[in-house]
């Protein structure tokens, strides 16, 4: 599964750059092109813009710092997938999302010293993002979800304690407890 992975991660990088590089070829810095429009109601456009900071232009000029911390998570995350290798695939993929996803706007921050955002989402008064932004988003929800709601480590853990030869054992409230 960690191979897999690692191939999940390169395809999600290499779509990402790909995107950014036929954005930053066809689209003027700053024009806005509407794609998905209802009459007056826009919902969706491109929107071919730079960002030098991290989400919403925070920390602009900080550029060692988003390079450094991103790079430290994604060795994290890469070394905490090897660890993890045997476990659950839905826990390897929203990880794989999370580091494809870091890693892709990492690329940009050392290449450009900055980002290329491009995905205009109209209904809110949202900043502009891009392929990579939504595999952190997805990939830390995902995460949070398998944490949450499906991670059984814990629990198999716990039996493993319960049910060990040395233990003692249970009582009639424990019993009922379970």
């Amino acid at each position: 599964m960690f191979v897999f992975s690692l191939v999940l991660i390169a395809a999600l990088i290499a779509a990402d750059q790909i995107i950014k590089l036929i954005v930053d070829a066809n689209l003027e810095i700053g024009r806005v092109v509407e794609v998905i429009k209802f009459g007056d109601f826009k919902l969706f456009s491109l929107s071919h813009v730079r960002n030098s900071g991290a989400a919403w232009s925070m920390m602009q000029g900080k550029t060692w710092f988003l390079v450094g911390v991103p790079l430290v998570i994604c060795g994290l995350g890469i070394w905490y997938m090897y660890k993890r290798r045997d476990n659950s695939r839905f826990e390897m993929v929203s990880l794989s999302m999370l580091v494809a996803g870091g890693v892709g706007n990492l690329i940009d921050r050392v290449r450009l010293h900055e980002v290329i955002d491009y995905i205009k989402f109209e209904p809110f008064n949202f900043p502009v993002f891009n392929f990579a932004d939504i595999c952190v988003v997805v990939g830390a929800l995902m995460f949070a979800v398998y944490i949450i709601f499906l991670d059984k480590s814990d629990k198999k853990a716990a039996k493993s304690e319960k049910s060990a030869p040395d233990s003692e054992p249970a009582t009639k409230e424990q019993e009922s407890d379970e």
